[in-house]
């Protein structure tokens, strides 16, 4: 088999871009016949369709790139798989992705979304983000590594460290966590929560915002917002680094960050909902939080990335559920539960590093993606 793989490529510390990189490592590791290209290159895909002559061009994204994972490939005459994740409704590419033979999506509630919106749920199945467990492991508090990362954070040996790593750091759920926090300050050891934010423009509002709800609720000393760029090598220091990994998101299609913590034996704080429903278990692996809402909405406003003119309004017959809100009390209680009760957590993280690596280690999910390629598509 011939798999070109269209992603971020060379990769970005962002999900998508290793998404896509660890199904290619895996891919090459198992034997297979595989290239990787980033996904805009419209002039090296060409160049790769025409000599290399995949017999699948597998491309990493959102419904969003269907014209660069999808239209481009078909317009020479070779076959696309999407591996796609959730991003709002899917909009004007509907008769595009019902007339593919498959698409791959991270996880069973992504599948959900993508039959709501009008897609052929026959062709879907559902391939897990990959995890490099060799990369994210557990590291002893006391290597040079993870002190010199809580040193650099201002955290003393003795004091709790709870993390949130995303793009912004409310969408992961963190002003409910500070919500939580606020209410159990008193009863809990001392702690610092660590909010790991990549640096984008359109993020530096959001971060006043949650820093500016940190004061009213009065625990504005214990946070700290990580603004600088990193590389994906220091993500398992930093994960490694906290002792329980916080991420009730808000909207997660799969929740990549929950399992690196995971493999590196971290208990982990999320929400019974979305894509951590497939990744998390409740009382073994994490602490769940209820769903106390969720945000809907009757229409959409659309533009030129959903292929649409600019302020193009969608009307939904039926409400559409847009975003979700963990029970703040049920977050309070999983974070007091852990942060007094440190044989749990480490009885949850061993639990947590079993599953992943039974479950969502790169190589078996490579593995998973060809088993599924030979099925559904014959091809070997």
């Amino acid at each position: 088999m011939k798999v070109l793989v269209l992603y971020d490529y060379p990769p970005s510390p962002g999900g998508l871009a290793t998404q896509g990189d660890l199904l290619y490592r895996g891919l090459l590791e198992l034997g297979v016949n595989a290239h990787a290209v980033h996904f805009e290159s419209a002039q090296e895909k060409e160049w790769y369709y025409r000599w290399f002559q995949p017999d699948v061009v597998v491309g990493i994204g959102y419904w969003g790139h269907t014209p660069q994972l999808i239209l481009h490939p078909q317009r020479y005459g070779v076959l696309p798989v999407p591996w796609l994740v959730a991003d709002g409704y899917i909009a004007n590419y509907q008769e595009v992705l019902n007339e593919l033979p498959l698409i791959l999506v991270t996880s069973h509630w992504v599948k959900e979304m993508y039959i709501r919106d009008g897609i052929n749920g026959d062709k879907i199945e559902v391939l897990p983000v990959g995890c490099d467990t060799n990369s994210f492991r557990p590291y002893n508090k006391n290597d040079p590594k993870i002190k010199a990362v809580r040193e650099s954070l201002g955290i003393s040996p003795d004091q709790l460290m709870i993390l949130t790593v995303g793009g912004d750091a409310a969408s992961k759920g963190a002003q409910e966590v500070m919500q939580a926090l606020a209410i159990i300050d008193t009863k809990a050891p001392d702690w610092k929560y660590v909010c790991k934010v990549w640096p984008q423009q359109r993020t530096k509002s959001q971060n006043l915002e949650d820093l500016q709800m940190a004061t009213i609720l009065g625990i504005e000393k214990n946070i700290t917002y990580a603004t600088n760029t990193i590389s994906r090598n220091f993500m398992p220091y930093l994960i490694s680094a906290c002792d329980i990994y916080a991420a009730p998101s808000r909207l997660e299609g799969f929740g990549m960050p929950q399992v690196e913590a995971g493999a590196c034996e971290k208990p982990v704080i999320g929400i019974k909902a979305m894509g951590m429903l497939d990744t998390l278990v409740h009382g073994e692996t994490a602490f769940l939080a209820n769903v106390e809402k969720k945000i809907v909405v009757n229409e959409v406003i659309l533009g030129d990335e959903s292929g649409f003119e600019n302020n193009y309004k969608v009307i939904f017959k039926e409400p559409r559920t847009v975003d979700y809100r963990a029970n703040v009390q049920d977050i309070a209680t999983g974070l007091l539960t852990f942060m007094n009760d440190a044989e749990l957590r480490e009885k949850t993280g061993k639990a947590g590093r079993k599953r992943v690596v039974e479950n969502f280690d790169y190589r078996i999910v490579a593995q998973r993606f060809l088993d599924i390629i030979t099925d559904k598509l014959g091809i070997n």
